[in-house]
């Protein structure tokens, strides 16, 4: 019964930490339509723009690979490690 119980909660763990995934592509898609309308006004300050969408956009995608990482160990390392 303590397996099932533990394999069901590492299961929606792994589900809720997922939902993390959700705001960098949010995110992500608010920053690169705020750029886009941010060049259409300075096109002189396009390289400026671009780095910093570049730069807010890597930063923002780490959350999402962090909450992938943390779903993989939840599911496949967890269990295993305590005989279940």
């Amino acid at each position: 019964m303590e397996r099932a119980i533990v394999l069901a909660a590492c299961a929606i763990g792994a589900g809720i930490s997922m939902i993390a995934g959700l705001g960098p592509g949010i995110g992500e898609g608010y920053a690169a339509g705020q750029a886009v309308a941010a060049v259409g006004r300075q096109p002189e300050a396009r390289s400026a723009i671009t780095s910093t969408l570049v730069l807010g956009c890597a930063l923002a995608e780490t959350t999402g690979l962090y909450a992938l990482v943390v779903a993989i160990l939840l599911i496949f390392s967890f269990p295993g490690r305590y005989g279940f």
